[in-house]
């Protein structure tokens, strides 16, 4: 089985805790801003310290090729097209926030479960939401950022060692899947 670096009910509250905070203080704008990039941070070290406190070396070298190709496509993309921000600024396409954002919890979704997944994934759409709500990027560039992250984490990502509950959905059923790795 995983090991626990933390008990259950505080998983949550690795992200979730610091996303409160900031929002209880976002009343303008520029707050929520702020709060976005934090989190933005925020997102990346927390699977960075999942890793180490998992003693992950594996799971550390999966984060850092997601990182790099999802930084990599996104600044190639910012470059190569150059659109124009809300603000007016440029490099609006794709919004870098919003793809290490999704990238980092796509990897601790698919790498130590939803438990992390979830709350890493509601910070990464608070983020992305931050951007537009800014004026920083069009909701298509948070979209693509989106993609670019989620996509690259997929590729590199294996599920750590252990017991992984996921869900299996077609069109005609639903169920869960318990799966382990050795």
């Amino acid at each position: 089985m995983m090991p626990r670096i933390l008990p259950r009910g505080a998983r949550c509250l690795v992200l979730v805790v610091p996303l409160l905070i900031l929002a209880n203080r976002a009343s303008a704008s520029d707050s929520i801003e702020q709060a976005g990039t934090v989190l933005e941070i925020l997102l990346p070290a927390t699977a960075t310290g999942l890793t180490l406190g998992y003693k992950d070396g594996t799971g550390a070298l999966q984060f850092g090729e997601s990182a790099a190709l999802t930084l990599g496509v996104t600044y190639a993309l910012k470059y190569g097209i150059d659109e124009t921000r809300p603000n007016g600024g440029g490099q609006s396409f794709p919004s870098g926030h919003a793809s290490i954002s999704f990238a980092s919890a796509e990897f601790m979704r698919k790498r130590y479960g939803w438990e992390y997944g979830l709350p890493a994934y509601a910070a990464a759409s608070f983020v992305a939401y931050s951007r537009v709500e800014a004026g920083e990027h069009h909701p298509q560039d948070v979209a693509a950022g989106a993609a670019i992250g989620i996509i690259s984490s997929y590729i590199f990502t294996r599920p750590f060692a252990g017991w992984l509950i996921q869900p299996d959905v077609d069109p005609r059923y639903y169920a869960i899947m318990l799966s382990r790795t050795w």
